[in-house]
């Protein structure tokens, strides 16, 4: 019987002790949490670039199958880093973007041109080109589209 007492009464005070000790680490992380403000505060100071386009969607129109055409989104760096863009990609392997591969400096502007081939895609076509950037979204998108006129079956 003495034995079945000490095995509880031990068993009692160390799930006590891990009890307490739980909730002195809870408290002490609650503690350190930052407030809404200490963030804002942090996101201020903290240097990023940000691309700011004058339009991010580009309508080709009614173009006839097999006509290249190309369109140039113009940015700025409105943030306070050089930009730097890592990679653009179209959806598709007849979209092809060129951007600027040196660093674009704060308030500075440039251009990203986008080519789209016709050719083999008739009807409506609508395609997007992703760009990795150091900004803090790290991923912008453009899209372009066109109404393509299908070629006249031989």
């Amino acid at each position: 019987m003495k034995t079945k007492t000490l095995v509880l009464t031990t068993v009692i005070v160390i799930a006590c002790t891990i009890i307490s000790c739980t909730k002195e680490v809870k408290e002490k992380n609650t503690s350190n949490e930052l407030t809404g403000k200490e963030v804002a505060i942090i996101e201020k100071n903290e240097s990023f670039p940000i691309m700011s386009f004058s339009e991010t969607e580009f309508d080709f129109g009614t173009i006839t199958e097999g006509t290249t055409v190309e369109h140039k989104f113009s940015f700025t760096n409105t943030g306070n880093a050089p930009l730097v863009i890592v990679n653009a990609k179209g959806s598709c392997g007849c979209t092809v973007p060129q951007w600027p591969k040196d660093p674009i400096a704060p308030g500075a502007t440039a251009d990203l041109l986008v080519k789209f081939n016709s050719n083999g895609k008739p009807n409506m076509q609508t395609k997007k080109v992703t760009i990795t950037a150091n900004t803090k979204k790290e991923k912008e998108i453009l899209k372009i589209k066109a109404m393509v006129t299908p070629k006249a079956k031989k």
